[in-house]
């Protein structure tokens, strides 16, 4: 998606480590215009499944993930990262990495919210390693819905995450794969 590269070369910045900063459009102050174009891609990719439930994981994913299910028609649920007393009833849990705060949490999703008649489409802001996306995987396969696949804002290619779920057979749609950056490039997957 040509306009969210377009923001990623202005407005991003590459921190050591391989983080790519992008606080000022997409996880801390978010450009709902935007949002509603990465919207219309999603649609756009997966028009033809029928998506009954978005599934994101707490916290970045979120602003995202409504502004897609808007485009759907659907609910959005998210996996929360810390127990809550508002969290009642039977869970779904997994343990997922993240690699931007290097910790692992415990992601919960109730079981009231997810069945095996849903069919489901992953959301996030990004994809590095693929831990997220696993443990988000690992809940859906626990509920008995069918996994339409995972739309992804910005990909790492470099990290592997993605060609390794897409070699297991995961349908994975990126709008926007970095293959190589640094602290003053970025280059994109053609």
């Amino acid at each position: 998606m040509e306009q969210l590269k377009q923001r990623i070369l202005t407005e991003g910045r590459v921190k050591s480590g391989n983080v790519l900063k992008v606080d000022s459009f997409l996880n801390h102050q978010m450009d709902i215009h935007l949002f509603d174009e990465m919207g219309k891609a999603f649609k756009e990719r997966y028009k033809e499944d029928e998506i009954t439930k978005i599934v994101t994981i707490e916290a970045s994913g979120i602003g995202i993930a409504c502004i897609v299910a808007r485009h759907f028609n659907v609910p959005v649920v998210f996996a929360k990262k810390s127990e809550s007393r508002n969290l009642d009833g039977d869970l779904y849990t997994s343990p997922i990495y993240s690699f931007t705060h290097q910790k692992e949490y415990m992601v919960r999703v109730s079981k009231k919210f997810l069945s095996a008649e849903d069919k489901v489409l992953v959301i996030d802001d990004f994809l590095a390693n693929g831990k997220a996306l696993i443990g988000l995987l690992d809940i859906i396969k626990q509920s008995g819905a069918t996994l339409v696949g995972a739309g992804i804002a910005i990909e790492k290619g470099f990290q592997g995450g993605g060609d390794a779920l897409r070699e297991q057979g995961i349908r994975i749609e990126s709008l926007a794969i970095i293959d190589e950056m640094g602290e003053d490039f970025i280059k994109f997957r053609d």
